[in-house]
């Protein structure tokens, strides 16, 4: 086969690929449409019980970011949903990366793999499709993050640390980022200290549950597990998906929230700044929405 019959070939290829990645945020944007305006119909405001109220404004005051001296934040991935502010600068020391949750696309991951020169270990078992990475390093899993080693529904899930070793990552130096709609809060009270160690950033998109009664979870998971990452973490940066905006958990303004952590061995707290508010790089997830960013305590 001649050259130029190659690069055809090869250009055909790519065009495809990228098709495909198009046609699946399509769908995945409308979904989540979909569900944001089922959620808004479904979720009045009503009288909270006060151990409620307390509750949420003690996990919203947690997740406050504080400044650090030494993060230069800079957007990785898309350019709305499935975009996360990550410390740049705090990247180089980083071994390998893991992406949770893509839904079949991870630009996230691709440009984490490019930026730092590192392979990016992608898990997702519900959409098994494989997005591509021009000159970037990226291995797909057909498996999801959880608690522990098990099959769900015909679906393999296992945890952070058995994943970490699986892959020969056991003692190196991790970047992650996870969206896993709701799995992350048992994936995180299972994990042992010696991997939240490892993380030098943690990105993750935090999911509110709805209760039986369709009625916003109260949850002793949530604060557990938000305690949890303090013991190892500075929170350097909040932001509400605006998708996900809702008028009853105040004082929260969305059901889910992208919250970086950065290891307290690399971050530097500056007491005398105030952080918080939105970033220059911040977008909205949806971009037909209006947004709904809170303000701080």
């Amino acid at each position: 086969m001649s050259r130029r019959r190659i690069l055809l070939a090869a250009a055909v290829l790519l065009l495809v690929t990228i098709a495909a990645v198009v046609r699946n945020q399509i769908k995945v944007h409308r979904g989540r449409q979909a569900r944001h305006a089922a959620m808004q119909q479904r979720h009045p405001v009503i009288p909270l019980p006060p151990e409620v109220a307390r509750d949420r404004q003690a996990l919203f005051d947690m997740l406050q970011p504080v400044a650090l001296s030494n993060c230069e934040l800079q957007r990785f991935g898309e350019r709305n949903d499935g975009g996360y502010l990550m410390c740049a600068n705090l990247l180089g020391a980083v071994e390998s990366g893991y992406s949770y949750g893509i839904n079949g696309y991870d630009k996230w991951g691709c440009d984490i793999s490019k930026a730092a020169d590192v392979p990016v270990h992608q898990y997702d078992c519900f959409n098994t499709d494989r997005p591509s990475c021009w000159r970037g390093k990226t291995i797909f899993h057909e498996e999801c993050v959880g608690a522990r080693a098990e099959t769900l529904e015909g679906r393999l899930f296992d945890s952070v640390q058995n994943q970490f070793l699986k892959n020969g990552d056991g003692t190196k130096r991790i970047v992650m980022k996870i969206d896993v709609e709701g799995a992350e809060w048992d994936t995180f009270l299972a994990m042992p200290d010696s991997t939240f160690h490892q993380i030098d950033q943690l990105s993750v998109e935090f999911h509110w549950e709805e209760d039986a009664k369709l009625g916003w979870a109260h949850d002793a998971r949530y604060l557990k597990a938000v305690q949890r990452l303090k013991q190892f973490y500075e929170v350097a940066h909040i932001h509400f998906n605006n998708a996900s905006c809702i008028p009853d958990l105040a004082p929260f303004p969305s059901w889910a929230f992208e919250v970086l952590f950065v290891s307290k061995r690399l971050a530097n707290v500056d007491a005398s700044r105030k952080a918080g508010g939105r970033h220059p790089q911040d977008a909205r997830n949806n971009a037909s929405l209006p947004d709904c960013q809170a303000q701080g305590p």
